[in-house]
C-alpha cells in the first residue's frame, strides 16, 4: 500500500513453562498465519526417520557445534538429555533481512538469552491458567514420573516470576484463544510505523 515496506522481518518468541502449550499454540500459527515462517534450530542428536537436514533441524556433530557456540553463530543454546541444541544465528538474520517474520518457541532461559542478543525481538509469554492446571497438563502427558512433573511444576512457578521482562502475555486457557490473541500481537507488531523503510531523500 503506497509503496510501504518495513525495514526487516520480525522475531516472535512464544516461552514460558514446560506443558504450557507453546509447540500446540505455535503449530496452529504457523498453519494460519501468512508470511510467518517456523525458526529451525540446530542440533548434535541424530536425525530420526523421516526427518530432514535444513529443514527439520540443522544436524551437526558435537564438534561442529560447540565450534559454533565459541565464535558466536547461535543466539541461544541449550543441552538437553545429553544433546545440544540451538538458534543458528546467521539463519534468522538471513531470514529477517529477506522480510521473513520468524516464530520459535522456546524455555524462558532461552528467551532470555535472545533478548539480549537481539533486543529487537518480541517475546510473548504464555501461561497457564493456573500451576494446578500445568500440573494437570503434565500428568495427562503420562511421558515423565510424578518425581520429574514436581520438579518441572516448581521450576514453573521460577519461570512465573520472569513475565514482566516479556512484551506481552497470553493465557492459554483455550487453545483457540491463545492462539487468536497471539495472532493480534503479531498484527499489531506488524503495522508499527516504527517498523517501516524510509523512502531514501533524493536531492
Amino acid at each position: 500500500m503506497h509503496g510501504l515496506k518495513r525495514e526487516r522481518g520480525i522475531l516472535f518468541v512464544i516461552s514460558g513453562p514446560s506443558g504450557v502449550g507453546k509447540n500446540s499454540v505455535l503449530t496452529q500459527l504457523l498453519k494460519e498465519v501468512p508470511g510467518l515462517c517456523y525458526s529451525v534450530s540446530a542440533t548434535t542428536r541424530q536425525a530420526r526417520k523421516g526427518e530432514v537436514d535444513g529443514v527439520n533441524y540443522f544436524f551437526m556433530t558435537r564438534e561442529q557445534f560447540l565450534e559454533k557456540v565459541e565464535t558466536g553463530d547461535f543466539l541461544e543454546h541449550e543441552e538437553y538429555v545429553g544433546n545440544l541444541y540451538g538458534t543458528p544465528r546467521g539463519y534468522v538474520e538471513k531470514e529477517l533481512s529477506e522480510g521473513c517474520d520468524i516464530a520459535m518457541d522456546i524455555e524462558c532461559r532461552g528467551a532470555a538469552q535472545i533478548k539480549r542478543m537481539m533486543p529487537e525481538a518480541v517475546l510473548i509469554f504464555l501461561t497457564p491458567p493456573s500451576m494446578e492446571e500445568l500440573k494437570a497438563r503434565l500428568l495427562a502427558r503420562s511421558t515423565d514420573s510424578q518425581e520429574a512433573i514436581e520438579k518441572r511444576v516448581k521450576k514453573a512457578e521460577v519461570e512465573m516470576g520472569e513475565i514482566y521482562t516479556y512484551d506481552y502475555y497470553v493465557m492459554n486457557d483455550d487453545l483457540r484463544t491463545a492462539v487468536e490473541d497471539i495472532k493480534k500481537i503479531i498484527g499489531a507488531e506488524r503495522l508499527k510505523v516504527s517498523r517501516l523503510k524510509r523512502p531514501s531523500v533524493t536531492k
